[in-house]
């Protein structure tokens, strides 16, 4: 019995030992404080343990608090003897006026508010200006330091870094990580200027695109439909006829939506069908064909929510460009299907071009103009070889033939295509398939190389009609240029300007137009090398608006699935 009572009585006092340490290391959800004079101190004791606790919880803290940065909120406090940054006295800073006002605003950054503590700042801070009982709990006043200065970190990276993973050859590497020095600096110089839009600007792309959609973005918010459509699933090959009822059906609906077509019973007639697509498109600012086309469906799919997380990722994509621009280069966005040519910050000339198709995208990448070929000949890659060509040539050996294509071995010899047995390769074929140079070369009559790893380059085309097209990702990922020869001379000009006093150029515009008539075959090295720039933006400033370009290789869609979905 007395075994027992020693028990009882031993498991009594671990209970009590627990208790008590449990009181001494939890707050209580209120802690009333007498004074204002005792607020900062009390405040200040209060910092110390929850960070104690919340680096030992993976960024949670006592009384609940998720600080995503921890480590450098921590490292930042540490240094600063925690003392409370953002309210002293029970009284709000104007520091942290303006910066739960910018997170109020954080859309106009491209930013989502919800990412920066914005529901629990709100509540705490309406709480705290409303109540003055509640004004002497000082784990309020607490928690409210922590989650600004949890959510500035967080606004520095987002504004610096951006959101998405660096997928581009654009990255930049040196910068990939912020420090906690540099966020603990960047905290001091806020409070020691209490310049908070400068501070932020300061650390956006200087990128004239970026600041173009970030001047459109207001009016785009102004205006914002947060409807979500009808989904129309695009009908390949499909016509409108009885056996694709099902799909009329959704596309009534969808129009009905858009007050493009009154809302009927039975099935639209094909002309009531052709007037109201024609309606919509009109208002979409797209072509009034009335075809079903890959661009009316997701002009019918997107949304303004949807479109918002395409100016979030574009602005993103900006930020992982180099910090500075070469004074000249060639920009294409391949969404957009232009081609820009900039000069001193001054636009020379635009052009459109046609880009890889989703099944061959076009790479993102950089390079700077090694040289131009007249009349180039082309070398067919492997990839179409083995896809395209080498199914046919089993059963046709003179199918290269009718294409204007040539078999060529190692040492430039002309192959007989009859003479080899197709049937037995599989993954390509121990020869080049070369086109000639010619008005009906693939290539077109130039052709601009530029380095990179991926063997694109751009060039004119045989095929010019296809520039009539809205949409243009055709090509099997090297780009073609409408204004090819608006380019060529551009990069002529500039080239005469890297010669030095008393060297002479090794060819002008009269040796290319000469060349050019005779269709002769000429390489022509480029000296004042021009870099050239293939983006991926889906969304543009232009005049104060936005302009949205569809996602052709899904790059901005993957994205928004993984980072954005829940936003």
């Amino acid at each position: 019995m007395n075994r027992y009572k020693h028990i009882i009585l031993l498991s009594t006092s671990l209970l009590l030992c627990v208790f008590l340490f449990s009181c001494h290391h939890k707050k209580t959800s209120k802690q009333i404080v007498s004074s204002p004079e005792k607020m900062d101190e009390t405040v200040e004791d209060n910092i110390q343990d929850e960070l104690e606790i919340a680096m030992d919880n993976g960024g949670r803290t006592d009384d609940s608090l998720e600080l995503a940065y921890i480590h450098p909120v921590n490292s930042f406090y540490t240094a600063n003897k925690y003392q409370s940054v953002w309210s002293h006295k029970e009284q709000w800073d104007p520091t942290a006026d303006s910066l739960y006002c910018f997170i109020q605003n954080a859309a106009l950054y491209g930013l989502f508010r919800k990412d920066y503590h914005y529901k629990e700042l709100t509540d705490l801070r309406d709480t705290l200006i409303k109540n003055s009982a509640i004004k002497k709990d000082a784990m309020l006043w607490t928690n409210a330091d922590l989650l600004l200065t949890d959510a500035y970190m967080h606004i520095v990276k987002d504004l610096k870094l951006g959101r998405i993973p660096v997928d581009s050859v654009f990255a930049k590497s040196a910068d990939s990580v912020i420090t906690d020095s540099f966020y603990a600096a960047s905290l001091n110089e806020l409070l020691a200027k209490n310049q908070l839009t400068a501070l932020f600007n300061s650390y956006e792309p200087k990128y004239r695109g970026y600041w173009e959609i970030k001047n459109g973005i207001r009016g785009f918010l102004d205006s914002m439909d947060l409807h979500i459509y009808t989904v129309v699933p695009y009908p390949y090959n499909v016509k409108i006829k009885t056996d694709s009822i099902n799909f009329v059906k959704v596309l009534q609906k969808r129009l009905y939506e858009s007050h493009c077509i009154p809302f009927i019973d039975s099935l639209p007639t094909f002309s009531q069908l052709d007037t109201s697509i024609k309606q919509f498109q009109i208002k979409k600012g797209l072509k009034p064909d009335g075809i079903i086309s890959g661009s009316l469906i997701s002009a019918m799919n997107a949304n303004d929510v949807d479109r918002f997380k395409s100016i979030a990722i574009t602005l993103d994509r900006y930020k992982h460009m180099p910090d500075s621009i070469p004074l000249k280069y060639i920009w294409v966005n391949l969404p957009s299907f232009k081609l820009h040519v900039w000069d001193h910050d001054t636009l020379v000339f635009e052009s459109k071009v046609i880009c890889g198709k989703p099944s061959t995208p076009t790479p993102l990448l950089t390079g700077n103009i090694t040289n131009m070929i007249t009349y180039p000949t082309w070398t067919v890659p492997n990839s179409i070889i083995v896809k395209q060509y080498l199914p046919k040539l089993k059963t046709d050996p003179t199918y290269l033939n009718k294409l204007g294509l040539h078999l060529i071995d190692k040492t430039g010899n002309v192959i007989d295509p009859l003479t080899l047995n197709f049937k037995k390769y599989t993954a390509g074929i121990p020869y080049n398939v070369v086109q000639g140079s010619g008005d009906d070369n693939s290539l077109g009559v130039m052709k601009f190389n530029f380095n990179n790893p991926f063997a694109i380059y751009l060039h004119d085309t045989n095929q010019r009609y296809l520039f009539k097209n809205d949409t243009r990702d055709l090509s099997h990922g090297c780009v073609r240029v409408q204004q090819w020869e608006k380019l060529a001379l551009y990069i002529i000009r500039n080239d005469s300007l890297a010669l030095k006093p008393g060297q002479k150029p090794w060819y002008n515009t009269d040796t290319v137009e000469n060349l050019l008539a005779n269709k002769v075959k000429r390489l022509l090295p480029v000296r004042n090398r021009i870099p050239v720039y293939l983006l991926y933006f889906t969304c543009e400033g232009q005049d104060g608006k936005l302009v949205f370009y569809d996602d052709i290789y899904d790059r901005d869609k993957i994205l928004k699935e993984k980072y954005f979905a829940n936003k």
